[in-house]
Formats: structure tokens, C-alpha cells, sequence
């Protein structure tokens, strides 16, 4: 952690921290020194989290609703409220609950593209202004996935609502450098058990086996993608995406067969 040093006493927002890969990067925060504002949508997971991780009185758990603007903006004004400005915010929270187009109600992939690129933008736009108001420097950085630029059946909004968060993240990356605050993203490797949807053995096993490093996501894989994002010695890098995936979305290794619709 001394190649992050610098990232000690700053302060960061990390939604979706009580999902796996949250938890993952609010651990390598908190271990790096820095000052959490942990958030997602169960306060009481929030704070038993909060407890595991031994956080002190500069941090605090804001349960938030993603899809709702108020919900967010209350977000916004409690971390203006307790530190004044953030100097790391991680968009983190994604949801991906499964159907083919034929049979996906419009109520849930309009919650799709709430919460994986709707509340980016609120959140994103908010942290921002305070950042400038601060003249802080900081760091943006979005969870985005391989389904970015490689499509999968039964996941098409999801797939959909990453492709868009790498261009809104490259949009704000243009626009934000002027102030000197980075945005990039960041594309983790398979993890199970972060998944909306429950998978089946099979279905892990599978997948492990496509990938050409033979393995799955590590926390430790996570983390060190993510404090380089955060900390100075990405000084020079925006607009970029870092794949940290073991070569998953390169190519896969075993073929799956492809589910079809039950028509």
C-alpha cells in the first residue's frame, strides 16, 4: 500500500458498498488511509459494515435510494455537510436482473439505467461542483464491466447501460479537466455472488473456466486497480478504462452453449 501512500486522510464516497466488489473497494480505502462515506440502500447492513471495518468519526453510511434524484441529492448534501467536498467518489452500485428483450417489463429497464447510469451522472455532477468549489483535485471513478463491449443474452439493458457509462465517463472526463478532476473507469473480473440474480454452480464453474487466467476477481486484484485510479500515480490518466479481468473480455476459452428463449 506505500505506492498509495498519498491517498491517506483524503476522503471518498463508495456506492454499492455492501455488494461484494464494494465491499472490496471500501476495504482497500479504509486500509489506504482514507475516510469513507459508505453507501447503499440497507442502512442496517451499512452500519453493521461500517462496524466491520473498524471506521473512525471522519466517516459515516448514507442509505440512499439510486433511483431517486432526492435520494441522491440528500446524498450530495450530507457529504457537503461533513467534509465539504469528497476528493474520491467510486460509482459502484450496478444492477443487472435478467430477461430477454421479448419479456423485460419497461418499469425494470428504466431501474437499470436509474441506477447504473442516472445516478452517475446526479452523483457525479453533484461531488463535482463541490470538488471545484474546493479546488480539489479529485478522483471519479466508475465500475463499469467486459459487457461493455461484449454483448451477452438475458443481460442486453445491463450490457447497454455499461457501454453508456463509458461514454458518459469519458464526457465527464473532457469536461472536468479543467479543474483538474479525473474520471475513469474500472472493469473488475468476474466475482461470484455479486450478481442481482443467484447463479447456479454450473454457471460459476463454467465461467471460471472461460477465463484465460483460470481464475476469478480477487479482492486484492480490485483494489490495486482502484487505489492506481485513485491516487497520484494515475496523475495522467483520464478518460480511461483499466480491464482487470484476467483476459476475460479478450477472448474465453470454453464455448457455452447459448440459452434460448423457451418461444
Amino acid at each position: 500500500m506505500d505506492f498509495f501512500s498519498d491517498i491517506a486522510g483524503k476522503r471518498a464516497v463508495v456506492t454499492g458498498a455492501c455488494g461484494v466488489v464494494g465491499r472490496w473497494i471500501a476495504a482497500s480505502l479504509r486500509e489506504a488511509g482514507a475516510a469513507l462515506c459508505l453507501t447503499d440502500t440497507d442502512a442496517q447492513a451499512l452500519q453493521d459494515y461500517a462496524e466491520e471495518l473498524g471506521l473512525g468519526s471522519g466517516s459515516f453510511t448514507f442509505a440512499a435510494d439510486l433511483t431517486d434524484e432526492a435520494s441522491i441529492n440528500g446524498l450530495v448534501n450530507t457529504v457537503e455537510e461533513h467534509w465539504g467536498a469528497a476528493d474520491i467518489l467510486v460509482n459502484n452500485a450496478g444492477i443487472y436482473p435478467s430477461g430477454f428483450l421479448l419479456d423485460i417489463s419497461t418499469q425494470d429497464f428504466d431501474r437499470i439505467f436509474a441506477v447504473n447510469l442516472r445516478a452517475p451522472f446526479i452523483l457525479t455532477k453533484g461531488i463535482a461542483l463541490q470538488m471545484i468549489a474546493k479546488g480539489i483535485k479529485g478522483s471519479v471513478i466508475n465500475i463499469s464491466s467486459g459487457a461493455s463491449r461484449k454483448m451477452r443474452r438475458t443481460v442486453v439493458p445491463y450490457c447497454t447501460s455499461k457501454t453508456a457509462l463509458d461514454r458518459l465517463t469519458k464526457g465527464f472526463a473532457i469536461e472536468l479537466a479543467e479543474f483538474g478532476i479525473r474520471v475513469n473507469a474500472l472493469e473488475p473480473g468476474f466475482a461470484a455472488g455479486s450478481a442481482v440474480s443467484s447463479l447456479t454452480d454450473e454457471h460459476i464453474a463454467n465461467t471460471i473456466a472461460a477465463i484465460p487466467l483460470g481464475r476469478p476477481s480477487s479482492p486484492s486484484d480490485v483494489a490495486n486497480g482502484l487505489l492506481y485510479l485513485a491516487s497520484e500515480a494515475s496523475a495522467y490518466v483520464t478518460g480511461a478504462t483499466l480491464t482487470i479481468d484476467g483476459g476475460n473480455s479478450i477472448g474465453s476459452l470454453a464455448v457455452h452453449q447459448a440459452k434460448k428463449h423457451p418461444l
